[in-house]
């Protein structure tokens, strides 16, 4: 049961993109992986949020210049694609959403099912923190969603933009917690609760 209506976002944790930590991979994957059993053991909905395009790249403008450039390379995001599967295995259940564009929001029906469902509040982890993190809780606290970032369960190629990020720019708009923190903070709620 989710009382609490809120969901725990893992957004663009999938081979193309987890691929540009490096060596930095398999330890934020553990992070990622005890966050996700976390929310799953509180009775927190997971939600998969990954890139995947049309084959062919129908939905790539040349304008954009992140986006765009994927044409010209190796990369292949399309829906047959391994590289667009989430690393973490979704449970039956948990659903996969899939983007066009940075924010979860963009190009995806995630907010539909949020407000189906009645979440208000979300729990964004992802990669990366200046690109999937950084547009999806702009967009979404513009819409007045509650928000919290997991601040180590977020990574970014440049670890001084991921810094800046969470210790300076985020905090205005979100709670920002460490995986240990928020698991404290739901222990403590459900202690409260009973």
């Amino acid at each position: 049961m989710n009382d609490q209506k809120r969901a725990l976002l893992v957004m663009d944790v999938q081979q193309g993109i987890i691929n540009n930590l490096g060596d930095r991979a398999t330890e934020y994957l553990q992070h990622v992986s005890k966050a996700v059993d976390t929310a799953r053991q509180s009775g927190i909905p997971v939600i998969f949020i990954v890139v995947r395009f049309r084959k062919g790249y129908p939905e790539l403008s040349p304008n954009n210049k992140m986006f765009g450039a994927l044409r010209e390379r190796s990369w292949d995001m399309d829906e047959t694609s391994d590289l667009t599967k989430p690393m973490i295995t979704p449970q039956e259940d948990e659903l996969v959403i899939a983007k066009k564009r940075v924010s979860a929001f963009a190009g995806s029906d995630l907010e539909m099912i949020l407000n189906a469902q009645g979440i208000t509040e979300l729990i964004l982890c992802g990669v990366s923190t200046s690109g999937v993190v950084l547009s999806t809780l702009r967009y979404a606290a513009d819409k007045d969603y509650r928000l919290s970032v997991l601040s180590d369960c977020s990574s970014d190629q440049d670890e001084e933009v991921h810094r800046v990020l969470t210790e300076k720019v985020f905090p205005r708009q979100a709670e920002v917690l460490t995986l240990e923190q928020w698991t404290q903070k739901l222990n403590n709620q459900k202690t409260n609760a009973k």
